[in-house]
């Protein structure tokens, strides 16, 4: 994810990206029921009679996640998310679940089922790590801020655009109900935030004013012209009159006596009384509990076992390499002076400048049908579900990155998404178009999501669950396709992707100086406008992201790092016998996997088709 709920993904769950959310007034969670296993049934039916319980306990416990997926039981709630009690639940039913796991006889399920079985015990494990009180207790009272939360992901989510339905008159009730779980969500936001500043755990003074921003922006709009009040100027034809003009009068009054008033609250709270007591201190290591909460952040993100020093080192190590290729190019077009100037060329000279917001979707338009002419030769099955080109929403995009993507429904019947930004058109370039599109739509996060979630031999959990070093791992890796494509000949457009890796390669250098090495907000921006080519606008948007969000853009470098390295290995070790559609499908077929499962799943590949 370069995105939103993406990366999401991330932010690609809601109730993922909002795992640290929690409330002052709990309100009354069923428990997840108790799972039993029937005498006769196989290790594989039970095993697969577990993964089906435990994902219909999660999805009414996250309703949001089941609309998302296009399922649509539980609609007409929005979900608790922030209480004691759903966290006490989603405990529950992982420790639960586990239990049964581990009461099943691993050695007489297939290799394929064993599989399964590891990744849910694998995953399992890191989300109760992630509830654990310690963990709770610095995550749960900073409910959100400008990059992760329902303020800036539910108006797009409720606006006919996003992932709630328009089709029927229920899907616009539905709708309303779910407003009035926004605003409780909202005020309970609030009593966390509060929770947090007794407790001496609060979130950045940048990140809160940035939240300030965007919650100016929405208030600023008039009702009529809200993503909120959207839905009802785009009616399908099968709701009658009387009822458009019922819910017209309706939707205002939710949006002006429920929606804006609660946004209004949460917004001067936190200019009042949270912002003069956020923290000065951009990396969490300046948070009380803040050190040991990134190591664990580190952990879960990458699903390695590497220390924020490793990661630094690393990102260090990638950043020289690429600096040697960024010379090389530097070269072959016959600029002339340094490369910090040569990078300064390359993000001002108008000649790589968008000329208009509709040139830059003509743009992505003509791109995506050029990746899809090359598609065949890499890949030998494609997602059922088509991709749609949009730009984001003027009254979000300054705080979104330069591009995101948006899942879409298994049966195809929702397309997935490709966002760009024409926020500030001077800042954008041409030349990070190409390996943009490879990352966020195809065959990037558009290939993978759709293809897991697209595959009904899968249970749910690998088939709508993930982890951010495979997910944008694969993203990642899926840019440096452009080279099997031919994209890259051209020395500007490789100037492109290779500033893109270098984006992944500083990551790891800045995320980690921020929060283990006391970066500050200015000296991140001026180390990424001094090795890259980016403008200072999305440097600037970076920087605030990885502050926001501790850990996420280190997973990209390490995933896509793990994923080349297997490339390789299998091409040698395979020889001819190595095909890059076989591999793909190795790679893709299984859903996100740890990438230590991933690697133990191409080695058993390699042995078996391994010639002599």
């Amino acid at each position: 994810m370069r995105a939103s709920l993406a990366g999401a993904i991330g932010l690609t769950a809601l109730a993922t990206v909002l795992a640290g959310c929690a409330t002052q007034a709990p309100v009354p969670v069923p428990p997840p029921p108790t799972f039993t296993q029937a005498p006769a049934q196989s290790p594989h039916d039970a095993l697969f009679q577990l993964f089906k319980d435990d994902d219909e306990a999660s999805l009414k416990l996250n309703p949001m996640n089941a609309i998302y997926r296009g399922d649509l039981r539980y609609a007409d709630r929005f979900g608790d998310y922030i209480t004691d009690d759903y966290f006490k639940a989603s405990r529950a039913q992982a420790v639960e679940s586990l239990e049964r796991l581990h009461r099943i006889d691993r050695g007489a399920l297939n290799e394929t089922d064993q599989l399964a079985c590891d990744v849910f015990d694998y995953s399992t494990k890191d989300t109760l790590e992630g509830l654990s009180p310690q963990i709770l207790a610095l995550t749960r009272v900073r409910p959100l801020n400008h990059f992760y939360g329902f303020q800036s992901a539910y108006p797009t989510f409720a606006s006919g655009k996003g992932g709630a339905p328009f089709a029927t008159l229920a899907d616009y009730e539905n709708n309303l109900k779910r407003h009035a779980g926004y605003v409780t969500w909202i005020d309970r936001a609030v009593g966390r935030f509060r929770e947090g500043e007794a407790a001496g755990v609060v979130e950045t003074k940048m990140t809160i004013r940035n939240v300030i921003e965007q919650l100016d922006n929405q208030l600023a709009q008039k009702p009529e012209a809200s993503q909120y009040y959207a839905p009802v100027t785009m009616f399908p034809t099968g709701i009658g009159e009387a009822d458009r003009t019922r819910l017209k009068v309706e939707y205002r009054a939710a949006i002006v006596d429920q929606l804006y008033p609660a946004t209004s609250r949460l917004r001067d709270f936190l200019k009042s009384e949270y912002l003069p007591r956020a923290r000065d201190g951009a990396g969490e290591m300046y948070m009380k509990g803040g050190e040991a909460l990134y190591r664990y952040q580190i952990r879960s993100t990458t699903t390695t076992d590497m220390s924020p020093e490793q990661i630094h080192a690393l990102g260090l190590s990638e950043v020289a390499r690429i600096t040697d290729a960024f010379n090389g190019v530097q070269q072959e077009v016959g600029f002339k002076g340094s490369l910090p100037q040569f990078f300064d060329f390359m993000r001002t000279s108008p000649k790589f400048q968008p000329k208009s917001r509709e040139s830059l979707n003509a743009d992505y338009y003509a791109l995506g049908k050029a990746v899809e002419a090359k598609i065949p030769t890499l890949f030998s099955t494609l997602p059922k579900a088509k991709l749609a080109i949009r730009p984001y929403d003027p009254t979000i995009e300054k705080f979104q990155a330069g591009g995101s993507y948006e899942q879409g429904t298994p049966d195809g019947s929702r397309p997935g998404t490709f966002y760009f930004n024409a926020y500030d058109l001077p800042q954008r370039q041409t030349w990070q178009e190409t390996t943009l599109f490879l990352h966020e739509g195809e065959p990037g996060h558009h290939f993978q999501i759709s293809l897991a979630q697209e595959n009904e031999a899968l249970p749910p959990f690998m088939k709508f669950g993930g982890n951010t070093a495979y997910v944008e791992g694969w993203a990642l890796y899926a840019e440096t396709l452009g080279y099997d494509m031919g994209f890259y000949k051209d020395p500007y457009a490789r100037f492109g992707t290779l500033n893109d890796e270098m984006l992944r390669a500083m990551r790891l250098v800045v995320d980690t100086g921020i929060h283990s090495m006391g970066w500050t907000r200015e000296a991140a921006i001026a180390y990424m406008l001094g090795h890259s080519g980016m403008g200072k606008t999305d440097a600037t948007a970076e920087v605030e992201r990885y502050i926001a969000i501790p850990s996420q853009a280190t997973a990209y470098k390490i995933g896509a790092l793990t994923i080349q390295r297997l490339r390789r290995k299998a091409e040698t070790e395979l020889g001819p016998k190595f095909d890059i559609r076989e591999f793909h499908e190795q790679v893709l077929m299984t859903g996100a996997l740890p990438l230590s499962i991933l690697e133990a799943k191409i080695d058993r590949w390699i042995a078996v088709k391994k010639p002599g």
